[in-house]
């Protein structure tokens, strides 16, 4: 399988599951402090909204990309 089938794939993958999830989140940890022994953090969760025309976007170039024909 080539290099470009593969990011095809990729591509369509990324995009359904931008699509399904809308977006994720993770933990980002800010505000630390250490006194003594003691280490103090304030964990902040931030989210990351996928806009839906990015997901259609991504599936629509895996797509084309999964189109091109191969050089043999």
């Amino acid at each position: 399988m080539s290099g470009l089938k593969i990011l095809a794939i990729l591509l369509i993958v990324a995009g359904v599951a931008a699509l399904v999830y809308g977006g994720f989140s993770y933990t980002k940890t800010t505000h630390e402090v250490t006194v003594g022994r003691f280490d103090l953090g304030v964990k902040e969760k931030r989210t990351v909204n996928v806009p839906i025309w990015a997901g259609i976007a991504a599936i629509v170039a895996g797509a084309g990309l999964a189109l091109v024909p191969s050089r043999s």
